[in-house]
């Protein structure tokens, strides 16, 4: 088994998380993992970013990614503050390149068979397909999945906790990203452990 696929396997919900002040970060990674999501997906949105994911690292059990990893610059950087795994909304071949040189798990964004296609040349399997609702939705991915039966995804975009084991039902899917994990606004652990408690429920394909 691939790395990555370890990862995506690992739990239902793949929290993506957007950190504003790195003194939330590790608060935030103990009531993830606390509530059984060990994988985090800290994105570059935010100035604290790259401080973040280096804060989180010390919190045992936590598997710590970046997203939105759009250049080889960024992945230097995120690899640089200790991520350890990769997520990107979509694929260059640049991009490609430098993650499988860097030998990173790494989760590129795809929306159509094209995308599939240039990832599939550069030797990847396992794709986010993202916007997942703003593309299609569970249709759009279901007709993608079927020319492509070797590829497994993670659907990403506009999933909710309601909508969440619908996507999780398609054999070709092991986890989903999800943004309502951790709201936005002031950290409440004790909202966020139970967000986490309440997915991890949820089924996986095996």
């Amino acid at each position: 088994m691939k790395p990555i696929e370890r990862i995506m396997r690992t739990a239902p919900v793949i929290p993506v998380l957007v950190i504003n002040k790195v003194a939330d970060a590790i608060p935030i990674a103990w009531a993830l993992v606390d509530g059984g999501l060990n994988v985090l997906e800290v994105t570059l949105r935010t100035d604290a970013a790259l401080e973040a994911i280096a804060e989180m690292t010390q919190v045992e059990g936590a598997i710590v990614g970046a997203g939105t990893v759009t250049n080889p610059a960024q992945l230097d950087a995120v690899l640089s503050a200790g991520a350890q795994f990769i997520v990107s909304p979509g694929l260059t071949e640049s991009l490609g390149q430098a993650a499988i040189a860097a030998d990173v798990p790494f989760l590129p964004g795809i929306a159509n068979a094209g995308d599939i296609m240039r990832g599939m040349d550069l030797g990847l399997e396992h794709f986010k397909f993202f916007p997942a609702v703003a593309a299609g939705g569970i249709p759009s991915l279901k007709a993608l999945a079927g020319p492509f039966g070797g590829c497994k995804f993670c659907p990403t975009g506009g999933i909710t906790q309601a909508s969440m084991a619908d996507w999780l039902a398609l054999s070709q899917v092991l986890c989903v990203g999800g943004s309502w994990i951790v709201p936005s606004g002031p950290i409440d652990s004790d909202l966020i452990r139970a967000n986490a408690k309440a997915v991890t429920r949820a089924n996986r394909p095996i």
